[in-house]
């Protein structure tokens, strides 16, 4: 329990902490949001609309420690205020609507690369020599040094254009309604395909070198020597004694490549026209829209938050020496 509420106090100095930067970043920008947006736009207000306008956007010029505590009531409380882009909408509905898209390709992305990569690095470093483990690593490293972007923009060429075997763009086909029918489902996984191949074939080659480099140092250990010596079958001690204690590096690797996930998320809605956070995004900073920017960020933030403190919760579970400690 203490080291869960150690983590704990950590993650929301963090979150505070980024409230706090979220909070700062429009303001040391020279002049304000709303004068920005009016140059862009070439819009003429008379003083009460932009006075109207500036208190939308929480920039009325008072003292900042009153904007400041303002801001973070708002935040607390789930208010971001209204966006700009898509007036009158609360940004929260906009967020809402975005983020489970984004989510879907991100788990889905992360799970197929954790488990195959995993399983790669479990035979390869049990086959310590042999094809899989001269081969596998160096190409998969090749692969994954090229950008999410780019790998996005080849696949989306070349199965999509060329080929023409994969849809080109969105979540899911035009005039469809979104339910959970068998049809709408089986599209929905149509156009995940390549968004989620791009980001698995650039983190697929970590996963993999992480838990064939483990699971090396695993297989010398005594138990290993021991179960041999009992006369176990290989398979049975490549999984239930190796595999399983080099896994715990890997759970801790699942906390930290969130924030990898997440950004390659990001390139790969805006190739693909993928409507998740990283594709809304994009629009928001097109059309200067503050609110929904900083409602965006600060979603990211939490979410890869989130993320790893439940990540620290398995680790204690599945590591007795956190535990005992």
């Amino acid at each position: 329990m203490g080291f869960i509420l150690r983590r704990l106090g950590f993650y929301l100095i963090a979150f505070w902490a980024s409230i706090t930067l979220n909070f700062m970043l429009p303001r040391l920008m020279p002049g304000d949001p709303v004068t920005r947006m009016l140059s862009r736009s070439q819009q003429r207000l008379d003083p009460q609309q932009v006075e109207s306008l500036q208190r939308l956007l929480g920039v009325e010029g008072g003292p900042w420690w009153q904007e400041y505590f303002a801001y973070l009531g708002r935040v607390l409380t789930g208010d971001f205020g209204v966006s700009i882009s898509r007036f009158p909408t609360p940004v929260s509905d906009v967020i809402a609507a975005q983020l489970p898209w984004t989510l879907l390709l991100g788990a889905v992305s992360l799970l197929i690369a954790v488990i195959i990569g995993n399983l790669l690095g479990i035979l390869a470093a049990w086959r310590r020599g042999g094809v899989l483990d001269s081969v596998t690593p160096p190409l998969l490293v090749f692969i994954g040094s090229f950008p999410y972007f780019w790998l996005a923009m080849g696949s989306l060429y070349v199965f999509g254009v060329a080929w023409g075997i994969a849809p080109l763009r969105h979540a899911f086909s035009v005039g469809m309604t979104p339910s959970w029918d068998a049809d709408f489902i089986a599209d929905v996984a149509a156009h995940l395909v390549l968004p989620a191949l791009s980001i698995v074939l650039v983190s697929i080659g970590g996963w993999m070198l992480g838990m064939r480099n483990t699971m090396i140092s695993t297989n010398a250990e005594d138990y290993i020597l021991m179960a041999e010596a009992k006369g176990l079958r290989p398979r049975r001690i490549m999984f239930n004694y190796a595999a399983r204690n080099a896994l715990l590096p890997s759970v801790t690797n699942i906390g930290m490549s969130l924030g990898f996930i997440v950004g390659g998320a990001l390139l790969t809605e805006v190739v693909f026209a993928y409507p998740g956070v990283g594709y809304q995004l994009l629009a928001a900073v097109q059309g200067l829209d503050y609110p929904l920017m900083q409602g965006l960020f600060l979603t990211i933030t939490a979410a890869v938050l989130l993320a790893n403190f439940l990540v620290d919760l398995v680790y204690v579970r599945l590591d007795p020496r956190v535990r005992v400690g």
